[in-house]
């Protein structure tokens, strides 16, 4: 068996295989290319049978989100590493050798991410990934190269390898060992911060993450769920609960929490005075999920890992009018 899977989660993803999946197969020689279908209605199916028969395909029966796709296409791939792919995105020439030879090279590290950048405006960072993932002391992620919606310019300055906190769920290689140990994704989160949740317990293993930024992608970003969606923005501020109810240890946990819910009040009150009302209303809908939910999240606390971070983004974005990660 290859070494390295690069394993595809496609959900009604057929015009995404058709652009990107020739870079991903040219520019992947080493390792074995598979598609895990999660219930697509559209022909993507046919698509690949037609036209790429020597792909293998893992057809699940539903549709089980991000997460619980996954986790049941990971059980069926006999590979030392996993790199997890979303159909969106374009990968370059070496794109996989430095983050399969830093693996093979550093067995403390679980886990690494290339640098993302945007395929649409290509000088700059993406979104979901940049060039490595953190998180604030309220739980909200930012990235280097990403502070909420601000996206920097790429021009080499985030090009050292560094620690991180999580790494992106767009281009995500993890060793096969390491995510079977921690449980893999929780399906409870279906799509949106899984990964933080992977990473944070990776973490509480004595794991660590890498972003190796001499590896380049380029993700579209929103390919399944776009800004637009309000289930998009249910799924972002209900798991971004789930991860404190989660991972924070506990004494930490009961006064964060309730800030957290404020602020994201604050947000609900954006949405309204933006003429957004429909997204106002998901993340009240996220709330009562994530407290309904939240017997079922506490009860998967197992040992705790307090992320070394104690800023505030908050402050730092809206207050201090910190924009940049390298300003932080």
């Amino acid at each position: 068996m290859a070494k390295t899977a690069v394993v595809i989660l496609n959900y009604n993803g057929k015009g995404y295989l058709e652009k990107f999946l020739p870079s991903v197969i040219n520019h992947s020689a080493v390792a074995e290319i598979i598609i895990a279908d999660n219930a697509s209605t559209d022909d993507s199916l046919s698509f690949l049978s037609t036209q790429y028969p020597d792909i293998r395909q893992i057809v699940l029966k539903k549709n089980l989100g991000y997460a619980g796709g996954y986790n049941v296409a990971l059980k069926q791939i006999d590979s030392d590493f996993f790199v997890l792919l979303n159909s969106d995105v374009e990968v370059t020439s070496g794109w996989l050798d430095p983050m399969e030879s830093f693996l093979n090279a550093n067995s403390s590290y679980a886990a690494c991410q290339p640098k993302i950048k945007d395929f649409t405006h290509q000088s700059l960072f993406e979104y979901a990934g940049a060039c490595g993932g953190y998180i604030d002391s309220l739980g909200y992620p930012y990235c280097r190269g990403r502070i909420f919606d601000e996206l920097e310019i790429d021009s080499g300055q985030y090009n050292n390898p560094e620690d991180i906190f999580w790494a992106s769920g767009a281009c995500l290689m993890i060793r096969k060992t390491a995510f079977e140990k921690v449980g893999g994704f929780d399906a409870d989160f279906f799509a949106h911060m899984e990964e933080i949740d992977l990473c944070w317990r990776l973490h509480s293993i004595g794991l660590k993450v890498k972003s190796i930024p001499s590896s380049v992608v380029y993700h579209v970003g929103g390919g399944t769920l776009n800004k637009s969606s309000t289930f998009k923005t249910y799924l972002n501020f209900r798991n971004g609960l789930f991860l404190l109810i989660k991972n924070l240890p506990l004494g930490k946990l009961i006064y964060k929490l309730p800030i957290r819910v404020a602020l994201d009040w604050v947000a609900v009150l954006k949405f309204i005075l933006e003429g957004k009302v429909k997204h106002g209303l998901a993340v009240l809908k996220a709330h009562l999920s994530a407290f309904l939910r939240m017997p079922r999240m506490y009860g998967k606390r197992r040992k705790l890992y307090n992320p070394p971070d104690s800023r505030s983004i908050i402050l730092s974005f809206f207050l201090r009018n910190k924009r940049k990660f390298s300003d932080l």
